[in-house]
């Protein structure tokens, strides 16, 4: 979705005032209390809330929109997608990308074979592993520096070194 990031999904009501329960997708869940409205996308369709408050409850954030008071209305808005203009999205540190640009770039060994393509991200909560999908099967590559050496999305590429034994994974 070009334009905006996801930052969350909502998986489920709270309570009968209309709070949501919210699985955060961002490294960073704290940003929703920096944030004044989000965008909900649901079905194809997409409406701008305010926020009226936001509390943290384990690993959920839960959320209170304006115009959702009951759990009626949370209701109809479960399994929606939160999303923000790129605008808001946080500033990377060096050597940090955000998901949606590496997905689709081609995978190449630094000594230039063709791997594939990244088609996903998994967070492992120790680092990333990158799903190379190669012409026969995918390919789990760690998000460590010592396996990806260059990533250039301008170019659309990213250069990795293959540590002994990640071709023979199943």
């Amino acid at each position: 979705m070009p334009g905006y990031f996801e930052i969350g999904k909502i998986t489920n009501t709270h309570g009968l005032k209309g709070e949501l329960r919210v699985y955060p997708t961002t490294d960073e869940p704290e940003r929703f209390s920096r944030l004044k409205e989000v965008d909900v996308r649901i079905k194809g369709h997409a409406r701008t809330y305010e926020i009226e408050s936001v509390r943290y409850h384990k690993q959920f954030v839960i959320l209170k929109l304006s115009g959702i008071n009951d759990a009626t209305a949370a209701e109809a808005l479960k399994t929606a997608v939160i999303v923000i203009p790129d605008k808001l999205a946080l500033p990377l540190e060096e050597d940090q990308y955000f998901i949606r640009d590496l997905i689709g770039l081609t995978v190449f060994t630094e000594d230039g074979e063709e791997l594939g393509e990244l088609i996903r991200v998994l967070p492992t909560g120790a680092n990333d592993v990158y799903v190379i999908k190669t012409n026969d099967k995918e390919l789990l590559i760690p998000a460590i520096k010592q396996c990806i050496l260059d990533v250039d999305i301008a170019a659309g590429k990213i250069i990795v070194h293959l540590l002994e034994g990640l071709r023979e994974l199943p």
